[in-house]
């Protein structure tokens, strides 16, 4: 199963970018850094710890 990567983080519905940083929960929660620092890195929804989201390269 591949993991969803969401384009829009979801506190502020700031751009998410597949090569640029943002941070998941284990239920894919995605969010921006600033709205990570914000939170903590907690995420609001599940209370999980928010961690680096992996990077994907756009296929050719």
């Amino acid at each position: 199963m591949a993991l969803e990567m969401k384009t829009a983080c979801m506190k502020c519905d700031g751009t998410l970018e597949n090569m640029g940083e943002a941070w998941i929960c284990s239920y894919e929660c995605s969010f921006c850094t600033p709205c990570t620092t914000e939170m903590k890195h907690i995420c609001p929804n599940c209370g999980g710890e928010l961690v680096k989201r992996p990077r994907r390269r756009p296929r050719d």
